[in-house]
């Protein structure tokens, strides 16, 4: 979704930004390991998440977990009369 859209949903004003980012540096620059300094960064791209009230900033190269499906693995599991596991998915 583009910023100009972002920006059009009222609902979005005053949300708080979450940023996905690599884990080893406060850049979006792997290589820049820790706390660099006068770094410039790139947001890929930004998705509004209204049902948790936040927005979320791409930046770099940052791969994502897919979702979860509809119906929980824990609902294929089959147990014997005892409670036991007998059976996983």
């Amino acid at each position: 979704m583009s910023l100009e859209k972002i920006k059009s949903l009222p609902e979005v004003e005053n949300l708080p930004v979450c940023v996905a980012k690599t884990q080893y540096s406060l850049s979006d620059n792997k290589d820049l390991l820790g706390a660099p300094k006068d770094f410039p960064v790139t947001v890929k791209d930004i998705k509004p998440c209204l049902g948790a009230g936040f927005l979320v900033a791409y930046m770099g190269n940052i791969v994502t977990m897919p979702g979860l499906s509809k119906k929980p693995s824990a609902e294929r599991i089959n147990l014997n009369d005892e409670g036991e596991i007998v059976e996983l998915f």
